[in-house]
């Protein structure tokens, strides 16, 4: 555009010449010499105004040209206050948003899997991914990892909440698979321990039991008791035994929130355990294989997303698409987020522009700027050439008729 307009330039001055030098020979070329004259003085009225933005026309350090690079941090300013005041505001950020449906977006993204324009995104954030967890120490990171979660833990009292948690599963009968798992795990066992059982019998019989075999007898009824009534208890949801035990685990309960004892002891326990070197290797172990995991899926998105994880997002983009009261809460969170990390960070962010451009050297702003509107500004010489001309005409027009 540079050239077109320079060009039309040198074309004007080129037809400058040859009216001048046909000037007497008829009237018309009256007109086109004054064309040609006023549009030389508009092109290159507009050139100098067009250069003067960025650099000294000529070389020659004219007074007010070079403007951009020679006031660079005061236009740094001006922008960020121009963004800090019409774009990163609370009220304008919440207006615009207001009128966007996030939720029904991140639905829609999660359940139509368009390559043309999710791939380039997913690329960039598996190759993310990817680098961040090769890059960083794994050792370190399950570690501080480790020591976060430790300290969470730390802070939450684990009894009244086991307590509840209990309470909350006895009061709609949770609890029952639970005891009843234990009686068939007791009746196995016993089962297994046939021999152990009728041995003790034998060593605490008298020497007559033993003589008479009423050792054996005896073991066969006491095994055949025990059987029975682990069986009843099974079979039995109202069994006096049963609820024996429904009776202590709700003591329990109980006891875990409002037992200063108890709780003494569980939080003693949580805190050994958390101390314990086995716990600390058993995490680093699990840590390791998720890491592992997560760079395997990040290197296969197309594997993952076609498995559980793939079905699992697709569930959450369909829920999203299709619940209006889950989309006003998402959609609430998301705003109230934007609003205040623009309230808290506005000025951070407007001052990470201002001093990003003070950083640029003049060359590189002045390159950048050009780059960015200057073929626009060579449609100014263009105008300015012709618009020129059309007066010129138009001044020797009426010189002629006065």
């Amino acid at each position: 555009m540079r050239i077109t307009a320079t060009l039309m330039l040198v074309a004007m001055g080129a037809v400058f010449a040859l009216a001048h030098w046909q000037l007497d020979t008829h009237p018309v070329w009256g007109y086109v010499h004054a064309f040609a004259e006023a549009a030389m003085v508009g092109g290159l009225a507009d050139w100098f105004a067009v250069t003067a933005l960025f650099r000294h026309p000529l070389g020659i350090p004219i007074p007010h040209t070079a403007i951009i690079p020679q006031n660079k941090d005061r236009i740094a300013d001006t922008m960020a206050g121009f963004l800090r005041r019409n774009f990163l505001t609370p009220h304008v950020v919440a207006r615009r948003m207001r009128d966007m449906n996030v939720a029904y977006a991140a639905g829609e993204f999660l359940v139509q899997k368009r390559e043309g324009e999710m791939g380039r995104v997913r690329t960039g954030m598996v190759e993310l991914l990817v680098e961040l967890l090769e890059s960083l120490d794994p050792t370190r990171l399950g570690m501080q990892v480790k020591a976060g979660l430790a300290r969470q833990a730390e802070k939450i009292e684990v009894s009244p909440l086991l307590g509840k948690m209990l309470e909350g599963a006895m009061a709609d009968n949770r609890h029952r698979p639970l005891i009843d798992g234990m009686i068939r795990w007791a009746g196995l066992t016993l089962e297994d321990n046939e021999d152990m059982v009728r041995n003790m019998i034998h060593q605490r019989a008298n020497a007559v039991l033993r003589w008479t075999g009423l050792d054996e007898r005896l073991s066969n009824s006491v095994l055949d008791g025990l059987y029975r009534l682990l069986a009843e208890i099974l079979v039995d949801p109202e069994h006096p035994l049963r609820g024996k035990v429904e009776e202590g685990l709700a003591k329990f309960a109980h006891d875990l929130q409002h037992d200063e004892a108890l709780r003494a002891k569980v939080e003693k326990a949580k805190s050994d355990l958390l101390a314990n070197p086995a716990l600390g290797d058993w995490w680093m172990g699990v840590w390791e294989r998720m890491r592992l995991s997560l760079i395997a899926m990040a290197r296969n998105p197309d594997a993952a997303m076609q498995g559980q994880l793939g079905s699992s997002l697709k569930e959450l983009g369909e829920t999203l698409k299709s619940d209006p009261a889950l989309q006003t809460q998402v959609n609430r969170l998301a705003r109230r987020t934007l609003v205040g990390v623009v309230q808290r960070y506005g000025e951070q962010i407007v001052r990470l522009v201002s001093e990003t451009v003070k950083r640029w050297d003049a060359q590189t702003i002045t390159d950048r700027v050009e780059n960015a509107v200057g073929r626009d500004l060579q449609f100014i010489r263009i105008n300015g050439t012709l618009v020129g001309g059309l007066v010129g005409v138009t001044i020797h027009a009426v010189t002629q008729l006065i």
